[in-house]
């Protein structure tokens, strides 16, 4: 990979984003390395001054490993001698280079592409999943969990954010393609668009789930309004798009998708008993549920519309992922699937082996009952779980063991807290991923909101003890959920990643113990 300074300044000045340029070498040079971490300079390297708070030093270091070129949004004295691109945006300068470096990648790539509050996870394995069995091993996987690259093992990395750096994803983009890949499965962030991580990138098929208010603290957005401007920046760039009938904001969120799309290639898809609250609209695709237990999910889904019956992806399925909450992520990849050239045939038998790390996960504990790890981390996702297992259980006595991050997702604590007092009989308030702050000051949030007439509460600093003790205490038709981390291999504690077992893995060796 390489790419000319020439071609730097054509791209940025296509795109606006150039200031000014200072060259000090032959403007035809090519730069062999492109990176925004002076670390990984080596050799002749475009290198990006990015970040609120980037240290000169930084540019000293990559000067000295070999950098030629460097991006930035002001002049530094550290770069005298280097050829120096000033722009009016670093974050957008360095997505749209960075896929020139990498030669555009997504072009050979089928990209559907999932946004919302909830259920980005799911939805894109299952999509992935009803593809393998179209494409087997030629389907990559960009997601919260895993990054799959290629079809081996040292092909699969655990992911660090749901949608990495643009410089990491036009990356892993090339990768993925170099190693085969036909197809792309990935998750969206709201961050992705605020910190234009995606910038310039358009997706086959765009996706937006739902929305409910979360990501907002100082840190993160600055209000819902901003959460949601960013969420539905996904539709304006995709040439398809699926739409859940049933979101909060569906008006604006419709209005965003026609800015960009025609109706033609706008999908809705919703449950057969919604009623849509405007009659200018039609629901493309219906999913009814015909059994939904502690085992497996069956559902139908109708196409209603012509075009919806033109993608033959009607039918009776089966997910092994349990809970009637995961139908309306599976009618979206099955819809996804369809669009992508996919029909029944193969989405049926795709969809169905689908497990997903960290989702549903159970365990059935002697005389404690069933305990479930989810990666359930927000008011709408733990209360469609916590309805869920209220319902398939007749009220049992549930054991909530939770707690809400630090440094971001503010709003997180006080959902938490309401989700509690609406489901819980006890609750177990402990860490997860506290980062720079103290993680008692984020319980003590927590708790501060809770009905304590209806939740028994217990503050336990350390996860694993939290984990036990809410085993310990539950009996033979108890069920215990230990949310919001899921398959996380680490704990965020002062900007380190500190290992973690997973929940599941300390559960089952809690559960051995007894």
């Amino acid at each position: 990979m390489a790419l000319s300074l020439n071609a730097c300044i054509l791209l940025l000045k296509e795109h606006h984003l150039l200031k000014s340029s200072a060259v000090q070498s032959d403007i035809s040079v090519e730069m062999t390395g492109i990176a925004y971490d002076s670390r990984k300079v080596s050799g002749p390297t475009l290198f990006f001054c990015k970040g609120a708070h980037f240290r000169p030093i930084y540019l000293s270091m990559a000067k000295d490993n070999g950098a030629t070129t460097y991006v930035a949004e002001k002049p530094f004295v550290e770069g005298n001698g280097l050829n120096a691109l000033i722009v009016t945006n670093i974050t957008k300068a360095m997505a749209i280079l960075s896929a020139a470096f990498y030669d555009f990648p997504q072009d050979d790539l089928v990209i559907t592409a999932y946004t919302g509050t909830k259920g980005k996870t799911t939805a894109a394995y299952f999509n992935r999943g009803i593809l393998e069995e179209a494409y087997p091993k030629h389907v990559a996987l960009f997601s919260t969990i895993d990054r799959v690259l290629g079809p081996n093992p040292d092909q699969r990395f655990k992911s660090d954010l749901t949608t990495p750096e643009s410089l990491d994803l036009f990356h892993d983009m090339r990768e993925a393609v170099d190693n085969g890949m036909t197809h792309l499965v990935m998750e969206v962030s709201s961050q992705a668009y605020l910190r234009n991580r995606v910038f310039g990138l358009t997706y086959d098929i765009g996706f937006f789930l739902n929305i409910t208010p979360d990501h907002i603290g100082p840190n993160e957005h600055p209000n819902f309004a901003n959460y949601l401007h960013n969420k539905m920046q996904l539709l304006v760039n995709a040439r398809k798009v699926v739409i859940n009938a049933e979101t909060d904001h569906f008006d604006e969120v419709y209005a965003a998708a026609t800015t960009t799309t025609y109706p033609d290639s706008i999908y809705l898809f919703a449950s057969t008993d919604f009623e849509p609250a405007r009659d200018d609209i039609q629901i493309d695709f219906r999913f009814e549920s015909t059994e939904a237990d502690t085992a497996t999910s069956k559902f139908t889904v109708i196409p209603v519309t012509d075009k919806a019956a033109e993608l033959n992806v009607g039918g009776h399925y089966s997910l092994s992922l349990i809970g009637d909450f995961n139908e309306s992520n599976a009618t979206a990849a099955i819809i996804g699937a369809g669009l992508a050239g996919v029909d029944a045939a193969s989405a049926v038998p795709g969809i169905a082996k689908i497990k997903i790390p960290g989702r549903m996960e159970s365990l059935a504990v002697s005389e404690h009952g069933t305990v479930y790890v989810d990666y359930a981390h927000n008011y709408a996702s733990m209360k469609a779980l916590l309805s869920f297992i209220e319902k398939e259980y007749n009220k049992p006595r549930i054991l909530v063991v939770v707690g809400s991050p630090g440094d971001k997702g503010v709003s997180r604590r006080a959902g938490f807290a309401k989700v509690l007092t609406e489901y819980a009989n006890v609750a177990y308030l402990t860490t997860d991923d506290p980062g720079f702050e103290d993680p008692a000051d984020i319980i003590d949030e927590i708790d501060r909101d809770i009905d304590h007439d209806k939740v028994e509460v217990h503050k336990v600093l350390d996860r694993r003890e939290a984990i036990e003790a809410a085993i310990k205490a539950s009996g033979s038709n108890d069920i215990v959920v230990v949310a919001g981390k899921g398959a996380d291999p680490y704990q965020k504690v002062r900007g380190v990643d500190t290992p973690w077992p997973t929940d599941m893995v300390v559960v089952t060796e809690i559960a051995e113990s007894l």
